[in-house]
């Protein structure tokens, strides 16, 4: 396996960090309000930023796999912290922690690490993991931040209309077919994938433009990370050890899935906050805080991590 080196996390953590700094100087001097974008990321960008990853991936059923294992450990994680969120924390609070415990910012921190430490095909295996992550963050965690707020009925609803879906749905569609797509089709869905890392880290900015100190909940912050920092990296060491032991997995799977389990929280918690309107203040905080640590924590964790999985 590659060496990381801290230097790699730079390039991407400052560019993140500038676009978080547009986002706020936008809200603070322009006045501009993030919900409309919000929505924008969540109905549009989105699926056509993930429609376009799972054509350019040909999904096979080997890839497919990996999608749904992580799906699965997404959403049982989610879960289990959801009943948990619900005995400590208020609705709203609760919700948004439950939604973030399942995903992490593997797309716009952790693609550009996967890109220096991984060849090609283990960029493939990373990003069909990373589609697992995403479709747990429109289905179930979508409805389990919802229910911070409507009812079942209505959480539902809101989940069907989502068309990130039936972007997934459609590029499994294209592939059963052996349908190619125009190449004037790809060349116009190109801008998505940036539009969305710019948009979705400018909200978190917006958001930090609007908070005042008493929404500084060190409780909430301290449960998000130490899901982040703690749960995830020792269940991506554990699995990866498990999978070891019994099937033998290729070091690059091993790498795919220990990024996974280290990057900071994702992005798209204070996406989703923001258009269900339930404390993307708070969200945005804990967001903000974990990718500062991402360049300590991040080499740390692997430099432990990666002897253990190589031995």
């Amino acid at each position: 396996m590659a060496e990381l080196d801290p230097d790699t996390l730079m390039g991407p953590l400052w560019t993140l960090l500038a676009f978080v700094g547009l986002g706020w100087l936008a809200a603070r001097r322009l006045a501009i309000d993030p919900r409309p974008i919000a929505t924008l990321l969540i109905y549009l960008i989105a699926p056509l930023t993930f429609f376009r990853g799972l054509v350019l991936g040909g999904p096979t059923p080997g890839y497919l796999l990996i999608t749904l294992a992580l799906f699965v450990t997404a959403c049982l994680i989610a879960l289990v912290i959801s009943i948990v969120a619900r005995r400590a924390l208020p609705a709203e609070e609760s919700a948004v922690l439950a939604f973030s415990a399942g995903t992490g910012n593997t797309g716009y921190f952790g693609l550009p690490v996967a890109l220096v430490l991984l060849p090609p095909s283990g960029v493939t295996l990373y990003l069909f993991g990373v589609l697992g992550v995403t479709l747990y963050e429109f289905t179930l965690g979508f409805y389990l931040s919802a229910r911070g707020r409507f009812s079942v009925r209505e959480s539902l609803v809101k989940i069907l209309r989502l068309p990130l879906i039936y972007a997934f749905l459609a590029a499994l569609l294209v592939e059963a077919l052996s349908t190619d797509v125009p190449d004037a089709v790809m060349e116009g869905l190109e801008v998505f994938p940036p539009t969305y890392t710019l948009l979705g880290m400018m909200i978190i900015g917006m958001t930090l433009g609007r908070i005042s100190l008493r929404q500084f909940d060190w409780r909430f912050i301290g449960a998000c990370v130490a899901i982040r920092y703690l749960l995830w990296p020792l269940l991506a060491l554990g699995v990866v050890l498990g999978l070891q032991a019994t099937l033998g997995i290729s070091a690059d799977l091993a790498m795919a899935l220990l990024l996974i389990g280290v990057v900071p929280m994702a992005a798209n918690v204070v996406v989703v906050a923001m258009e269900l309107g339930i404390a993307p203040q708070k969200g945005a905080l804990a967001v903000l805080i974990t990718t500062l640590a991402a360049p300590l924590l991040i080499p740390l964790y692997l430099g432990w991590m990666l002897p253990l999985v190589s031995g």
